[in-house]
């Protein structure tokens, strides 16, 4: 089964149109490290819970929408060996001449690794 990396981020509403350019910009990286897909989606249906929510989980404001992306790896050692080349790669670093600045304050970003323990298909 696959293996996936996750991420909850509290996004400026008003930066939409950036997130999506810096996903589409950055987002094939993943895949030429080895990557069997990338998903960035935008919050639409959030709600506030009663104990922990979304929003809470990355301190969203009432002017941040929260976005919620995964990558898909074909097995966690894929994932290790691109996660490392990643971290490595210029095209990465937002500090980088011509590289896109994160659209969102990366210091609130949860994230981690996920083993597939069950998938069903239509």
């Amino acid at each position: 089964m696959s293996y996936i990396d996750g991420f909850v981020i509290a996004v400026p509403s008003a930066n939409k149109q950036k997130f999506i350019e810096h996903a589409r910009q950055l987002d094939p990286i993943f895949i030429e490290l080895g990557a069997i897909r990338v998903i960035e989606a935008w919050g639409d249906d959030v709600p506030d819970g009663k104990v922990t929510d979304f929003r809470r989980a990355v301190q969203a404001t009432a002017e941040e929408t929260v976005a919620f992306s995964w990558i898909e790896w074909p097995d966690k050692a894929t994932r290790d060996a691109g996660m490392k080349k990643m971290m490595e790669d210029p095209r990465m670093d937002p500090s980088t001449p011509g590289n896109p600045p994160m659209p969102f304050d990366g210091k609130r970003m949860i994230f981690g690794g996920f083993e597939q323990v069950v998938e069903v298909k239509a």
